[in-house]
């Protein structure tokens, strides 16, 4: 359950002002079809992580603890570092290729996106971190639609509304929080349960 509540909800914050939340709003904007894109992100965020958690878990399995641990704790801290840098989409990413629907050009797009985003590092790491892959995968997919979803829905003439700047600090710091618990052994029991209340 630890795995679930962590991934969930450092994916969640993580997400909030990225890319592919951005990329969320474009599609939204340009297709004006809810479902097939919040379906597309769905099938693109479970294949995407579950690959990055295989690999952090297989990673897991090659280091020791001691590396291990602190392996994760720089992990966490660099994408700390990294949420507090804003994000821009590049044309090119939001260029679903023509003759493609919605949820093709979503599924394509977003796992294109993801790959060696923060959200899939932060998948890898915490896949290395807890001894429960699924958990970790269903945690940070659904954290990714706890985000993303609301993009959509909103669409892109609300976009420029939100003042995602204070958002960005509170994911950083939930990060640096992850990385000096992981790097010190401090345990993620206490963190997570420190976060439910």
């Amino acid at each position: 359950m630890e795995a679930l509540l962590v991934s969930t909800v450092a994916v969640a914050i993580a997400e909030i002002g990225d890319k592919t939340q951005l990329l969320a709003l474009l599609l939204a904007a340009r297709f004006r079809r809810p479902l097939p894109i919040v379906l597309g992100i769905f099938v693109a965020t479970v294949a995407n992580h579950a690959a990055a958690g295989a690999f952090g878990a297989w990673v897991a399995g090659w280091l020791g603890p001691e590396l291990l641990r602190k392996a994760l704790g720089l992990s966490f801290l660099a994408v700390a570092a990294w949420t507090l840098i804003p994000d821009k989409i590049d044309d090119d990413e939001v260029q679903a290729p023509s003759g493609y629907g919605a949820f093709l050009a979503t599924t394509v797009a977003f796992f294109i996106a993801e790959i060696g985003d923060k959200t899939q590092i932060a998948t890898v790491a915490l896949a290395a971190r807890f001894d429960a892959l699924v958990a970790v995968v269903i945690g940070t997919t659904l954290g990714m639609l706890l985000a993303n979803v609301p993009a959509v829905l909103v669409g892109h003439a609300a976009g420029g509304r939100f003042a995602l700047g204070w958002v960005r600090y509170v994911a950083a710091a939930l990060f640096a929080v992850l990385g000096v618990s992981a790097f010190f052994d401090l345990g993620f029991s206490a963190l997570a349960g420190s976060l439910m209340r």
